[in-house]
């Protein structure tokens, strides 16, 4: 963490100075923001401390709670998600506190006594190395703790604005703020006082029954919940063995049980089977008591017992699989002919079961995804185009989602003999352990996804997928870390320039390139703004093939130390060697002749060209980089 470069730092450097739009922040919502986000929940506390970090970006967020959650319903946090906790800041700190999963044990019925269930197998839960990050078990209320911190700490000081309830919009056809947003006080004094305030964007973040989803005419679709599930957060006495395990229970009549270990020891939850749901049910099985919901759990444990001493929280659900047809305010007769102004996100967009932990893992990606499109829409950096890229992107996420859920659902709410082999559901789980894990995202070519022309320069570096981290060496301290977790959400995008094997200050490619970087007028750098330090837009690293002590960090050329902060200070945490025996070059599949991966600022790979390809560099950026200040 680098923070002194503006005069020495004596307090906690998580906390940024104020500026802009943070300096005299008006506690009452005002007239007119740049972006509303609507609900405090996963996607939406995300998208907040990401535009958090645009200092002239007017962004609120409203929630019609009095206050911050108390008890999240979401628990799984996967992979993806601590690496997207790496770049806000709060990756160390939430991994201390929470639960951490490393195997999955799966019970199925004792072939010599069916009415006992046995232990049939166990998995390890990354056996490949998908991640060098766990996955995660913890309270949702604490992941959107974090996020606030990071909003409220942010160059914004962005804080929520609670007791707010959304009720509707209208999109003018034009004027600065053309999207006008009817609010009502849902707590507080004044609680029931109506209020307008106006808005250049808005996301909604708010939820399956979201009020934002039908203020723009969005639709959702998809098959009839059949199974229900009774899901508790519980403390008990129980002589099961695996209780501190995560788990996948079959039991011989009488259903399933998804057992989760929570954070903080001794609490778990479980997701008990209650059955197939009548037609006419007419909702009833959502009556179901916390006693039945007990009763079930035990006959499905047996012959173990267990004596619930307190409960948490609980519900009942049934499982259905819905998407909406598509995540913003265009529609269908008006694509191409103009740029979205309002999204939706999350549980907003698509609604799935619980059980393969995905929902508030993806949510944090679509609010990761608009969030820094509308920041550099905003400040003027890209073209208003730019918005129409989220819905094309993250409705296949969600498809692709709502897929896999239903398979995995639908094999959890089998019987034992439906199986063709007893252990199908443990090999499933092994299987398709990258796509839960958050890593299975793969955009297509796009105005930010470039097409796999060079592909094969840098195979571990799939073109819109997440950028894989690898370990180098920083030149300037000696210290080997992991390359991408200095890819913080600060919205810049990333050049890593992969150095072909001459030594640093050599002439070849790399000199060539830098060159090109630092003086021509095509360079993406040239973009940036005068008086902003010179990797303000964009942080461009170079990798050299050497060790770090083979390298001479004076002979590297000067766009890779760039001058930052008011006394023009050397920054030399951008040059780094390779780290003997866990070489990036090998480890990443990438070319000894060199190559330039550029990687967006959500952290996916978005071109691969070679050194000398200054022009197509040149063309790739001008695309995105041609906006006009809204």
């Amino acid at each position: 963490m680098q923070f002194h470069h503006h005069g020495y730092v004596s307090g906690d450097p998580r906390i940024q100075a104020a500026a802009g739009t943070g300096i005299g922040r008006p506690a009452e919502l005002p007239d007119e923001v740049d972006v509303l986000i609507v609900g405090s929940g996963p996607a939406g506390m995300l998208a907040a401390a990401q535009l958090a970090q645009f200092p002239d970006i007017t962004t609120r967020i409203i929630e019609r709670r009095d206050g911050r959650l108390v008890i999240g319903q979401a628990d799984g946090i996967q992979a993806r998600s601590v690496e997207t906790f790496q770049a806000f800041g709060f990756a160390e700190r939430i991994i201390a506190e929470a639960y951490r999963i490393t195997e999955m044990a799966f019970w199925r019925p004792d072939t010599n006594n069916p009415h006992n269930i046995v232990r049939g197998g166990r998995a390890v839960d990354d056996t490949t190395g998908i991640s060098e990050f766990p996955h995660l078990i913890v309270n949702q209320a604490r992941v959107l703790d974090y996020f606030a911190e990071v909003a409220a700490h942010a160059p914004t000081r962005l804080v929520p604005d609670y007791g707010w309830e959304f009720q509707t919009l209208e999109v003018a056809d034009d004027g600065d703020h053309p999207v006008t947003v009817s609010l009502v006080r849902s707590a507080g004094p004044d609680q029931g006082a109506e209020r307008t305030i106006r808005a250049k964007y808005v996301v909604g973040c708010d939820g399956a029954r979201s009020k934002v989803r039908d203020a723009i005419g969005c639709t959702m679709a998809g098959d009839k919940a059949n199974h229900a599930w009774g899901v508790m957060d519980v403390l008990a006495r129980t002589d099961f063995p695996d209780i501190r395990t995560k788990c996948a229970i079959q039991s011989h009549d009488g259903g399933s049980i998804l057992l989760i270990p929570r954070e903080g020891g001794h609490l778990f939850r479980m997701y008990v089977d209650l059955g197939v749901v009548p037609e006419n049910d007419n909702g009833a099985v959502r009556n179901t008591s916390m006693d039945q919901i007990i009763a079930n759990a035990n006959r499905i444990l047996h012959p173990y017992t267990l004596d619930v001493r307190n409960v948490a929280w609980h519900s009942v659900y049934e499982v259905g699989h819905r998407l909406t047809n598509r995540f913003d305010d265009v529609v269908p007769g008006q694509v191409g002919l103009r740029t979205p102004r309002v999204f939706i996100t999350g549980d907003a967009c698509h609604t799935h079961s619980a059980k393969a932990g995905q929902g508030m893992n993806v949510s944090l990606q679509d609010g990761f995804n608009i969030a820094w499109k509308l920041g550099h829409v905003l400040e003027g950096r890209s073209p208003e185009s730019l918005l129409s890229t989220y819905s094309a992107e993250r409705q296949v996420v969600a498809r692709n989602l709502i897929d896999f859920d239903r398979t995995w659902s639908t094999m959890m709410a089998k019987k034992p003999e439906e199986f063709e082999d007893p252990a199908e559901l443990e090999d499933f789980y092994v299987r398709t352990a990258e796509f839960p894990a958050g890593f299975m995202t793969e955009y297509a070519p796009s105005l930010i996804t470039g097409a796999a022309t060079h592909q094969g320069l840098a195979a571990g570096f799939p073109l819109g997928k997440r950028f894989k981290s690898a370990m180098a060496s920083r030149v300037c301290d000696t210290n080997p870390i992991h390359l991408g977790h200095h890819a913080t959400a600060d919205g810049r995008w990333r050049i890593y320039v992969f150095a072909d094997p001459a030594p640093a200050g050599d002439p070849g490619p790399v000199a060539d390139l830098a060159e090109w970087l630092s003086g021509s007028p095509d360079s993406p750098l040239a973009a940036t703004p005068n008086g902003l330090d010179a990797d303000a837009w964009f942080d461009v690293k170079v990798i050299y093939q050497q060790p770090h002590e083979d390298i001479d960090i004076n002979k590297v050329p000067e766009v890779f130390k760039p001058l930052v902060g008011p006394f023009g200070l050397v920054d030399y945490e951008k040059v780094y060697g390779t780290v003997p025996g866990e070489d990036i070059f090998d480890a990443r599949g990438l070319s000894r002749d060199g190559v330039v991966v550029v990687v967006r600022p959500d952290q996916y790979v978005a071109n691969i060209l070679p050194l000398t390809a200054t022009a197509e560099l040149g063309e790739y950026f001008a695309r995105i980089h041609s906006g006009a200040r809204v």
